[in-house]
């Protein structure tokens, strides 16, 4: 689980765009971005911020293109039941650091996971984990984007990995406070390019140990990410 995403002077001007999501508790602001790998102290506030030239944009629910080399990927985002999770994610995208990075885990029909290895198989260096927002009502669905984590680190051990849910998963759900109950954090849909996600979890796959078991060759790569609504 990997990535780096300091929060950059320019984010610093941000307009804070959630005044009643200003005092959630025990949410990371920037987990990818600090060098310590921990997770932030429960008293963080939480703004979702977005960059000054989005101004026209839903802060509640911005919109991220993934590009890719098989086609691009809308994701809505849902910064009411997830903001720190949406917070996160955001500042990873406006910092670049998804780009040229792999989806390298696919599971036909069922999930493609990207967010943690570069296109030269090599994990990314990630800053502090973020608070899982698992419990938040939101399940695991088909179309869903959500936080992947190591359920063997523990409850809050989310970085810079997600997947896109492409089947009902209620495993992946919220079901209680252990780390293996937990669940996996849902703070977005696809609203466009399920298609893509479809045919990328198809792609053959050749098997390169660990979190690259079943990783697609040749590499499925995200070329970028952008806010676009």
């Amino acid at each position: 689980m990997t990535g780096r995403c300091q929060v950059s002077a320019s984010r610093q001007r941000w307009q804070a765009a959630i005044a009643c999501f200003a005092a959630v508790s025990a949410v990371v602001l920037a987990g990818c971005g600090s060098d310590a790998r921990r997770t932030a102290d429960t008293d963080s506030e939480t703004t979702v911020k977005v960059p000054p030239r989005h101004e026209s944009l839903d802060p509640l629910h911005p919109v991220v293109e993934i590009d890719t080399n098989r086609g691009a990927i809308r994701v809505k985002l849902d910064a009411v039941n997830a903001p720190g999770t949406v917070q996160n994610f955001l500042n990873c995208v406006t910092d670049g650091f998804y780009a040229n990075t792999l989806f390298h885990y696919v599971d036909p029909g069922k999930m493609i996971v990207g967010g943690g290895y570069s296109v030269d198989f090599q994990i990314k260096p990630v800053g502090m984990s973020i608070r899982n927002e698992a419990h938040n009502g939101r399940k695991n669905v088909r179309g869903t984007i959500a936080m992947a984590r190591d359920a063997s680190a523990g409850v809050d051990t989310a970085t810079s990995q997600f997947f896109i849910n492409l089947a009902d998963s209620p495993s992946f759900d919220h079901r209680g406070e252990g780390p293996d109950e937990y669940g996996y954090c849902v703070f977005g849909d696809v609203v466009r390019g399920l298609d893509v996600a479809d045919e990328i979890s198809r792609s053959p796959t050749r098997d390169q140990g660990g979190d690259l078991a079943q990783t697609p060759a040749p590499p499925v790569v995200v070329r970028s990410m952008e806010v676009v609504q």
